[in-house]
């Protein structure tokens, strides 16, 4: 009887054998497009303006179970993770691609997810005073491994100021402006620093924001945004353009929310372009 148990399907062998259900073969023969774990927070580190920063992640790990399969060893998803996390290494778009084959190698799988959210910071000096402070921005890494191919993509928020057109038309003194957001999710064909793809937004803003000014700086703040203002659908093209020129994107999705501030809704656009 124990020779039989050791050898059907879903078993492990050996003195101290413990059924293995997740390798069982499964009768419904349904594939599974993603299956895994979410909302995991886990250290790592990215490379911002040259330079490692340490931060944490919020962690979206996830293959693509075979019909036959009737479950995911998702504790080898953890087991994957730790160790890259041991290794130290700062997060990077060639070190993804690497270790997306890892862990689909480690579950058996083809086809597979990595999403990792994460806040990170550039320091900023101020435009006229100098004064330097850290900006925060959300960042993400994507990454998806299907038909033999893995993408990678990387993802920024970055707030910046807008100043309404149509305000500053009608009025005889000032305009309404307010924050907002712009959303960049950037497919890559070639290396790029997160310092850079910021950039995208805030070089196309009607003004960006930095995290300490003095009353010189609010002046020049004022000033530039109403010399330069942009509706949604102004923000969200420019960008467009301007990632449009740049050879190591493979593709974008721009997302742009205004958080108007004399209307009870916000403003909203997206624009994508060769991604999915």
């Amino acid at each position: 009887m124990t020779a039989i148990l050791n050898n059907a399907p879903g078993l492990a062998t050996g003195p101290s054998a413990m059924p293995d259900v997740q390798g069982r073969a499964d009768l419904r023969r349904l594939p599974i497009q993603r299956v895994g774990i979410t909302s995991l927070r886990y250290p790592l580190s990215v490379v911002v303006a040259g330079q490692a920063q340490p931060t944490v992640g919020t962690w979206t790990l996830d293959v693509g179970l075979r019909a036959d399969q009737k479950g995911a060893h998702m504790s080898r998803l953890i087991a994957w993770l730790d160790a890259l996390t041991l290794r130290g290494e700062a997060l990077t778009a060639d070190l993804l691609r690497s270790e997306m084959e890892s862990m689909l190698r480690l579950l058996e799988a083809d086809e597979g997810h990595i999403e990792v959210k994460f806040p990170f910071f550039i320091r900023k000096s101020a435009p006229v005073s100098g004064l330097q402070s850290l900006m925060e921005y959300d960042g993400a890494w994507l990454a998806r491994r299907r038909g033999g191919a893995t993408r990678i993509s990387m993802q920024a928020t970055v707030p910046v100021k807008s100043l309404c057109p149509c305000s500053k038309e009608v009025s005889d003194d000032g305009a309404h402006n307010q924050r907002s957001h712009i959303k960049l999710q950037a497919g890559l064909a070639g290396a790029m620093d997160w310092s850079e793809l910021v950039r995208f937004a805030e070089d196309n803003a009607s003004c960006e924001l930095w995290g300490l000014l003095k009353r010189p700086d609010e002046k020049w703040v004022t000033e530039r945004a109403y010399a330069n203002p942009k509706f949604v659908e102004d923000l969200i093209r420019d960008v467009a353009l301007a990632l449009d020129a740049d050879d190591r994107i493979a593709g974008y999705r721009v997302e742009v929310t205004n958080f108007e501030s004399i209307h009870a809704h916000d403003a909203y656009a997206v624009i994508e372009r060769g991604i999915d």
